[in-house]
């Protein structure tokens, strides 16, 4: 961790790819960061995937680092009063052979957007997401029926984590979200999926429409949850066929195109008319009961 130090320099070329350059030489557009409160400051941008994303404050990065997200490089402030977090930090860090490196407040201001580092950061890496059609070249290596669940305006990444979690839990072959105005794979999403992220894949595509039209194109229905829509989810007949399930923000519900992209709306039937779900929570509902359909199905009669 001394600064210069030859360990120190290679640690770092490792964890950036390239050597350090002076502070003055550094881009200005500072990458995402996860507040001290695991919250994304307000001028950090969400959920892309495509740049480095921090995680910023003690107890925000020991619970990263528990939850075994992927990160490249623990920053740990040069002039920080050490505490329990930040041993435990740097002990996680080493036990799963993250560097180590040393800097300054400027750097980690800089490195975080500005959020309260508390003199420790984490930078994960960042995801490798899968086309579309990888999702059902999977399904085909198993020898199953397409399973797939698709995002429409999800913008939090804790629901998506709690997706792909569902996704792993009932089979399904992997999660698609769209490349803008949507979450991404993020530490957030990382620690809502307990682990899932690490065996199934999230898909990007550049336009959600024309994924769900290509999947379409390829055999596979696609089904919408919806509130209006008119066919109960226990009584989805598709559920037996190659299947995407689409699930809307939970405030806004489906997008008109996406809405109009769909094979059928289903509705997830709930006693009060007034109470909406969390789009978490609808897709696990969704992602189970298609999944009991199939598991009443003879073995010898399933779809692939």
């Amino acid at each position: 961790m001394r600064t210069g130090h030859p360990a120190q320099r290679r640690a770092a070329a490792a964890a950036s790819g390239t050597s350090r350059t002076s502070e003055s030489s550094r881009s200005s557009d500072a990458p995402r960061a996860s507040g001290a409160d695991g919250v994304a400051p307000a001028r950090a941008q969400r959920g892309a995937g495509d740049a480095p994303e921090f995680v910023a404050g003690r107890n925000a990065v020991v619970e990263s680092l528990q939850a075994r997200v992927p990160a490249a490089a623990l920053y740990v402030g040069a002039r920080t009063a050490r505490d329990e977090r930040i041993s435990e930090a740097v002990k996680l860090a080493a036990d799963r052979g993250v560097p180590v490196l040393e800097a300054g407040a400027a750097e980690l201001d800089r490195l975080t957007g500005g959020a309260v580092h508390q003199g420790l950061a984490l930078r994960v890496r960042a995801y490798d997401y899968a086309h579309p059609d990888d999702l059902l070249a999977r399904a085909a290596d198993a020898g199953q029926a397409p399973l797939i669940a698709a995002l429409d305006g999800v913008t939090d990444p804790r629901n998506l984590g709690a997706i792909v979690r569902s996704a792993a839990a009932f089979g399904a072959h992997g999660v698609v979200v769209p490349a803008r105005r949507g979450a991404g794979v993020t530490a957030g999403a990382w620690k809502a999926s307990a682990g899932a992220l690490a065996r199934v894949p999230v898909a990007r595509a550049a336009n959600l429409t024309r994924a769900l039209q290509s999947y379409r194109d390829a055999g596979v229905f696609v089904a919408g949850l919806d509130a209006a829509g008119d066919t109960v989810l226990r009584d989805l007949d598709l559920a037996t066929s190659p299947l995407v399930l689409v699930t809307g923000s939970e405030g806004r519900g489906l997008s008109r195109i996406v809405a109009q992209s769909c094979d059928v709306l289903v509705r997830i039937p709930i006693a009060a008319a007034s109470e909406s779900l969390n789009a978490g929570v609808a897709a696990g509902i969704a992602l189970y009961e298609v999944a009991t359909i199939r598991s009443r199905l003879p073995l010898h009669s399933r779809p692939v």
